[in-house]
């Protein structure tokens, strides 16, 4: 992904340095600062970033943004519009947003649902307006679904028994989920997100057992360290 975003910025800046050498020759004609040009400076990044990072959906929303800004800037909208139009198009993103990830049959969910029907030992932590911490020392983890609305969870399986793959389904809205993982574990993040998202910031990996961090984030986030 590096990679790629260093090629598009290069195409993008070799795209500006032709346009203004064309411009110097009088072969188009252009201003340079137009009416809104400042919007460009929120249209080429989420442009480029909707390309190379995983969250497409905030780059999605930040090039929305700053083309309805363009054409207001050009009095082809309405400034007044914007805040008119915001909470219903926020409320419309949210829900095809979830609609989206309540469809996507995810292999954390795979996993989760499979040790629930085998009679497995998982574990439920909510953490509504209030903080909640689990310690697995010494136990046999077989997965969780942990729950962080205006509050926070911490889930700490650092000396936990994990001989088998697992997952955790991980919903945070306003909150924030932390999960401390061993390092003889493989991390996979699985996630639905809006304003917020799952951060792998261990150095597990390589381990024969997989964990699988399935997180839903509405302005919250997750994250596995």
């Amino acid at each position: 992904m590096k990679k790629l975003s260093s090629v598009l910025w290069g195409i993008a800046l070799v795209a500006v340095g032709l346009l203004l050498g064309l411009r110097v020759f009088g072969v188009i004609e252009f201003e340079i600062f137009f009416d809104g040009w400042w919007t460009l400076f929120i249209i080429v990044p989420c442009l480029i970033g909707f390309f190379t990072d995983r969250d497409k959906w905030g780059n999605l929303i930040g090039v929305g943004i700053g083309a309805f800004l363009l054409l207001c800037c050009q009095n082809v909208l309405d400034f007044s519009l914007l805040w008119k139009l915001l909470p219903a198009a926020l409320v419309v993103i949210v829900g095809i947003r979830l609609i989206l990830g309540g469809l996507r049959n995810n292999n954390a969910t795979k996993v989760f649902e499979s040790a629930q029907q085998s009679g497995a030992g998982t574990r439920e932590s909510c953490a509504t307006f209030s903080s909640c911490n689990l310690n697995f020392d010494g136990q046999t983890f077989d997965g969780a679904e942990l729950t962080a609305v205006f509050g926070g969870v911490k889930c700490d399986l650092r000396h936990a028994i994990i001989d088998k793959d697992c997952a955790i389904k991980a919903t945070a809205v306003f909150g924030g989920i932390d999960i401390l993982v061993p390092d003889n574990v493989t991390i996979k993040i699985e996630s639905t997100s809006i304003f917020g998202g799952v951060e792998n910031k261990s150095s597990a990996g390589g381990g024969t057992v997989t964990l699988y961090v399935g997180g839903t984030c509405l302005f919250g986030g997750v994250t596995v360290k």
